[in-house]
């Protein structure tokens, strides 16, 4: 099979500390994507500035597609930045999740067309997180301080054909580390953009692309993330949102709502200027 090109999409929102030291992993890969797209959901200037410090040297292109902050709009956000992937293939993970050098070069020896793919992650502790956010990036692994879920931890590439998991199309689906053939994302309309608010965008995303006949596999022991430790989302949208998921699972439906074809034909917004930022 060719190897596809990669585009990993990153979504943040207002941590630039975390979105530093997630950079610092993507800049380690032992194979590079083809281009970085941060989906910023509507942060200030200083992510803005730290971006732009950062594509100055980045060894790939780093694109900034942002949107006023209104909200948690995640799959918004997310299918503006599709919206502008070159690569076959999009690797996504969030502002908050940081790859063992070792990551991309795993999905990129997963992904097989008829199938995503949903990653594994440790753990960082709330006391090892504020460490790195402090001193930066440093090596990790099952045996490091202040990681959980340790088996998760594990970089041995040759053990995940091993590690089966479920095949259900939304049963702990993590939108933070996940992967699809750019082609499925527009087969599907891509994310539901009537999910606003935390919570089952990615589970709606995913379970149209069963819908669609495409096969969930997982990647253990390969695909290495560690998630930084943070306070919790607020929930308040979640039973709504449930309710969505359920109605587009009795329906059996397939394509997005609101999705990618509004921004097919259109430019995302660029981030504004720290004037009118700051006006």
């Amino acid at each position: 099979m060719t190897t596809p090109t990669t585009s990993l999409l990153l979504a943040t929102y207002n941590w630039p500390q975390a979105l530093a030291l997630v950079l610092a992993a993507v800049r380690r890969q032992t194979v590079r994507p083809l281009e970085v797209l941060i989906a910023d959901d509507g942060s200030g200037p200083e992510t803005r500035d730290l971006i732009a410090r950062e594509a100055a040297t980045f060894p790939v292109p780093l694109v900034h597609v942002w949107h006023e902050d209104r909200g948690f709009r995640a799959a918004a956000i997310r299918n503006q930045a599709i919206t502008r992937a070159n690569g076959d293939y999009i690797v996504q993970i969030d502002g908050d999740i940081v790859l063992h050098p070792g990551a991309l070069a795993a999905h990129v020896a997963w992904a097989r067309r008829g199938t995503f793919v949903q990653g594994s992650r440790a753990l960082l502790t709330e006391a090892r997180t504020t460490e790195l956010l402090r001193t930066g990036l440093v090596p990790l692994g099952p045996f490091s301080r202040g990681v959980q879920r340790r088996l998760n931890a594990w970089h041995a590439p040759w053990l995940a054909p091993l590690s089966r998991g479920t095949r259900d199309t939304i049963e702990r689906i993590r939108g933070c580390h996940i992967a699809f053939w750019r082609d499925d994302l527009l087969r599907v309309n891509g994310y539901d953009e009537a999910y606003e608010g935390w919570g089952r965008e990615d589970s709606d995303l995913t379970l149209r692309l069963g819908n669609a006949g495409v096969v969930r596999r997982n990647l253990k022991f390969g695909a290495v993330a560690f998630h930084l430790w943070h306070r919790q989302q607020s929930r308040d949208a979640f039973d709504r949102n449930s309710e969505r998921l359920a109605q587009a699972r009795r329906e059996g439906r397939v394509r997005a709502q609101r999705g990618l074809d509004q921004y097919l034909t259109s430019t995302p917004a660029a981030p504004p200027a720290a004037s009118q930022e700051s006006a």
